[in-house]
């Protein structure tokens, strides 16, 4: 168990050494992203402003969302998607597997699966240790927009449900690329995910305005723990026995994804055949 675990540190360091010494453009990409939170309120301003007009009622809200919960909400989406968003996993998993570089993991005793999550953990480890200043600098020009801070409970599962964030889409991605021992060309399937997790995850807007019965079907699936949730759970959406719930669903869903995701490698590892490489 140590051997193991000084293994997983090495790995761990190394990459995280690597992604600080060649990606100093963490800080201006992670501003540049923010650029689009511009439109959104210039977008909802005249939305709320257009209603305001019609309507005597200077309160009006928009499912439970006033304008400044709109703004709120965005900006924390964006939070959510930079913890579990994933990009280039699955399609390099299916490249290695369809070229043949997979067969390194074979003959070393390294685990592609867990290799790849050391990746993913040095990876956020150095963006966030180089994009804190543009998040820092974002949040605090757009505090006006967020209600009075929450209490320590309220902190303590937003935190967890950004790390569950992070742990469920690394699994909901690497078993999409697995699928590659199967069907080599995984790329169709793969954007097809993408798009419905942009819309499904809550990216785009809160997933309270769904109607019956897309917002049930949206309950039952694991997406909207992706953006969704942690924003809501911020925000004073969800709380009390429903949090709780939620919580235990979304680690449910985690569980489930790594299960499927060790199976699908093991069962892929049985009809693989070692062409290329």
């Amino acid at each position: 168990m140590h051997a193991r675990v000084q293994q997983w540190w090495v790995v761990y360091r190394i990459a995280l050494e690597e992604r600080l010494v060649y990606r100093g453009d963490f800080a201006l990409g992670t501003l540049m992203r923010f650029l689009p939170i511009v439109t959104q309120i210039f977008l909802w301003w005249a939305v709320f402003d257009a209603m305001r007009h019609e309507s005597a009622d200077a309160s009006e809200t928009i499912a439970g969302y006033s304008y400044a919960n709109f703004i709120a909400y965005y900006l924390l989406t964006m939070l959510g998607r930079a913890f579990s968003s994933m990009p280039g996993l699955a399609s390099g998993i299916a490249q290695q597997i369809r070229n043949g570089e997979i067969k390194k993991f074979l003959i070393q005793p390294v685990d592609l699966i867990g290799f790849l999550l050391l990746n993913r953990m040095a990876h956020k480890t150095a963006y966030y240790s180089v994009a804190l200043g543009p998040f820092a600098l974002v949040y605090f020009l757009c505090q006006s927009y967020f209600p009075p801070m929450p209490d320590a409970g309220t902190w303590g599962a937003f935190g967890l449900s950004l790390i569950l964030a992070f742990v469920l889409g690394f699994f909901l991605e690497a078993s999409i690329g697995l699928i590659a021992f199967w069907f080599l060309e995984v790329s169709s399937l793969l954007f097809v995910y993408m798009l419905l997790s942009f819309f499904l995850s809550g990216h785009m807007f809160p997933l309270d305005m769904l109607p019956y019965p897309w917002s049930t079907i949206v309950d039952f699936l694991p997406l909207k723990y992706l953006a969704y949730f942690p924003s809501a759970v911020f925000l004073g959406k969800v709380t009390g026995r429903e949090l709780v719930i939620s919580l235990w669903v979304e680690v449910i869903w985690v569980v489930a994804l790594m299960v499927l995701c060790r199976v699908m490698w093991n069962r892929g590892l049985a009809r693989y055949s070692g062409y290329g490489g």
